[in-house]
């Protein structure tokens, strides 16, 4: 039989209140006041704390407190990636972000979503799509990325965008809806 989590991870309508999830969610929550109650000197505690809300990470992580996330445990990142202050995903889908990639100021990545169906919210079920980020991305301040978004490679997403749809490689992007404004020439 299929789990709550195994919904959960692969989109489909899923509880949010199965005591596993819960469960989950409050050994992340935690862990992530923990990394956000961390003084500025404290530079190895967060590495620690980073690596056990995030274990599927490269080298070189940085995060900027405060930090919010879910579970943490979906997240998987790449070397040399950068959140600045503020930053939130929400990732009850498999959230995957590549090396080099720098988040602004307050970025929102949401994989989670509810669904359409009123009957459906009304018994309590969400649903999540997953969201991929690639290599050497720059993600401006305030962006919002919404469920089942693919940003590609060496791309740059203008501050304050919302992301509702898959961004290719190697262009500049901004806009509420976000929209390709130009390529990048390198």
């Amino acid at each position: 039989m299929r789990t709550e989590k195994d919904k959960m991870l692969s989109g489909e309508l899923y509880n949010p209140f199965d005591p596993q999830l819960s469960a989950e969610r409050r050994h992340a929550r935690l862990l992530v006041k923990k990394l956000n109650d961390t003084r500025d000197d404290q530079v190895e505690e967060r590495k620690r704390l980073i690596k056990s809300l995030l274990p599927s990470t490269g080298e070189s992580i940085w995060i900027e407190p405060p930090f919010f996330c879910d579970y943490g445990s979906n997240i998987t990142l790449g070397d040399d990636v950068f959140f600045n202050f503020n930053c939130v995903v929400l990732d009850v889908a498999p959230v995957r972000i590549g090396s080099r990639v720098l988040f602004g100021p307050a970025v929102q990545v949401y994989a989670a979503t509810h669904p359409l169906r009123a009957a459906d919210r009304r018994a309590k079920r969400e649903l999540g799509a997953r969201i991929e980020i690639g290599d050497d991305v720059w993600i401006g301040g305030g962006v919002i990325i919404c469920p089942g978004v693919r940003i590609g490679a060496r791309s740059a997403v203008g501050a304050g965008s919302v992301v509702t749809k898959d961004i290719p490689e190697g262009v500049v992007a901004a806009g509420h809806p976000c929209r390709i404004l130009r390529e990048i020439e390198e």
